[in-house]
């Protein structure tokens, strides 16, 4: 115990270096291991981490708990820096409740088992060299780098509130604190370590660790294989687990898992399936340069901060004012830095044309705004569609075309039924002859029949 108090200590006095950004392209899962990354989802992102479990175990003498299955949500966001992440895990669950003695009987009981809000801020961030850019030697290319061997680490803070049901009553509200490292061995393996000091202060405080190493078959499917062991005074618990995931979009992703499971004498196992789904509203932060390449920089002296009244009076009094007072009250007034770099990267010439002052030269951003056009009407009048009569046409009478049209359709309809009334006419006469002339045959051949 004072060994992994030092290296807590240790861990957290740690200098951090210069971090990248958490946010990610794709959603960053934990699931469906138990074990943390010690990146977060990035700021603007709120993502739902879901999983269904069963777990099945021996019955052993006494009291236990042979099995269980429920829901388990974890909520993770980042408001205020992209190292920093909140999270909250909450597991709802029924248990079948076992006493096995002379003989054995059981219950179920339902409630919350677990509840703990927490946040994780990443300390270091281990950087690795892109040797995919490296063409000159095959070796080098190819060559492990040795710096992947140093993980990534963040340390985790949370609570417990102790409002968990009566049967997984834990000694009510506990801290509790841990440990994430990350190597990215490869750019498709990595693993995850965990340690973890939770319930701290109560009857039955938990030492464990989690050891996870998922490698990524392509860009949608992915595995990974799990190790994890939990120490407290009674007894041990071991789980061995792998699992699948599948990335179906950028911001959804399917997995499940399957473990066995050794709790002190029993033995049994556990699988679950689940999803993890991200609401992006994440926004990159950006600096405009000039046309050099050089950040612009705000004269905190040339633009005040102007309170409600005042924007309100500037704007009134701004109406009056002619359009070249008004471009020359917002020119904009350059730093000496600014101006230096202008004169460094401008030849002589375009720095003297018109006799102009670098002080007038207004640089240009890379993000312009579209100029606005207001677009005059035309004075060509649409010419209307008389078809449509509006609302209450069905009032209005029809015109003459519209009369002679209907007329002629009407003519032609008659027509068209006077044709078919005579072609049905012209086909029964001809059928009739026809029998007719098969009847006065068939007589022809009876009599030579009977005269034969």
């Amino acid at each position: 115990m004072n060994l992994l108090r030092k290296l807590c200590l240790l861990l957290i006095f740690v200098s951090a270096s210069t971090l990248s950004a958490q946010y990610t392209g794709v959603i960053n899962s934990n699931r469906p291991g138990f074990s943390e990354s010690p990146y977060s989802v990035g700021t603007g992102v709120y993502q739902l981490e879901t999983s269904l479990f069963y777990r099945k175990t021996q019955i052993i003498p006494t009291f236990s708990r042979p099995q269980s299955n429920g829901i388990n949500f974890l909520f993770r966001t980042s408001f205020f820096k992209e190292r920093l992440e909140l999270n909250l895990d909450f597991t709802y669950q029924r248990d079948r409740i076992a006493f096995d003695n002379i003989f054995t009987s059981s219950y179920f009981k339902s409630g919350i088992s677990r509840l703990t809000i927490g946040g994780k801020y990443l300390i270091y961030e281990q950087e690795y060299k892109d040797k995919s850019k490296e063409v000159r030697s095959w070796v080098e290319r190819h060559r492990f780098d040795w710096k992947r061997l140093i993980p990534s680490v963040a340390v985790y803070a949370g609570v417990n509130p102790g409002i968990e049901s009566d049967i997984f009553e834990s000694g009510g509200f506990s801290p509790k604190a841990g440990i994430l490292l990350q190597n990215n061995l490869t750019r498709d393996l990595n693993v995850v370590s965990n340690i973890y000091y939770d319930k701290i202060g109560t009857e039955l405080p938990e030492l464990s660790y989690i050891v996870t190493a998922t490698y990524s078959l392509n860009d949608r499917w992915s595995t990974f294989f799990e190790n994890q062991t939990i120490f407290t005074k009674i007894r041990t618990s071991t789980n061995l687990g792998s699992g699948i995931a599948f990335l179906y979009n950028r911001d959804l992703q399917i997995n499940s898992s399957l473990r066995l499971i050794a709790d002190g004498k029993s033995r049994g196992f556990y699988t679950s399936i689940g999803a993890s789904y991200r609401l992006d509203r994440h926004k990159d932060d950006f600096v405009e340069l000039d046309e050099f390449g050089n950040p612009i920089e705000e004269d905190d002296g040339a633009v005040k901060k102007k309170g409600f009244f005042g924007r309100l009076f500037g704007k009134i009094t701004g109406i009056f004012k002619s359009k070249k007072k008004r471009a020359a009250s917002n020119q904009v007034k350059l730093k000496s830095k600014t101006i230096e770099s202008i004169r460094k990267n401008t030849n002589k010439d375009e720095a003297t044309i018109n006799n102009d002052t670098i002080q007038k030269v207004t640089p240009k951003t890379i993000r312009v705004r579209p100029k606005r056009v207001r677009v005059r009407p035309s004075k060509i009048k649409p010419v209307k569609d008389k078809k449509k009569k509006g609302l209450f046409g069905f009032l209005k009478g029809k015109t003459a075309e519209e009369k002679e049209k209907a007329k002629k359709d009407k003519e032609a309809e008659k027509e068209k039924k006077r044709l078919e009334r005579e072609k049905k006419k012209a086909e029964a006469k001809k059928r009739k002859e026809e029998k007719k002339k098969k009847k006065k045959k068939k007589n022809e051949e009876d009599n030579k029949d009977e005269n034969g």
